[in-house]
């Protein structure tokens, strides 16, 4: 991303926040899709993804909420899957 002058990517944990106003938006970005999109490109970001998972996790719980993030989603499956064996 930096070689095309992008620095900063805009997301939100679990996919939480948005306009409440714009009929019809599916919210934010998650930081965890973008993350794992980030990692799989080969490009070093700083973030540990399995700290933001938990981290969604942690709010979504509390906010009785499903997490927006695909990624958060998938990886708990196996990771749940993976506990069981």
């Amino acid at each position: 991303l930096d070689q095309m002058g992008i620095s900063v990517v805009d997301s939100s944990v679990a996919g939480l926040g948005g306009c409440p106003y714009a009929q019809g938006a599916s919210g934010n970005v998650a930081t965890e899709d973008v993350v794992y999109m980030l990692n799989g490109l080969g490009i070093k970001t700083g973030v540990d993804l399995s700290k933001v998972i938990a981290a969604g996790e942690f709010i979504c719980k509390h906010l009785g909420r499903q997490s927006g993030s695909k990624a958060a989603t998938a990886l708990s499956k196996v990771t749940a899957s993976a506990s069981k064996l």
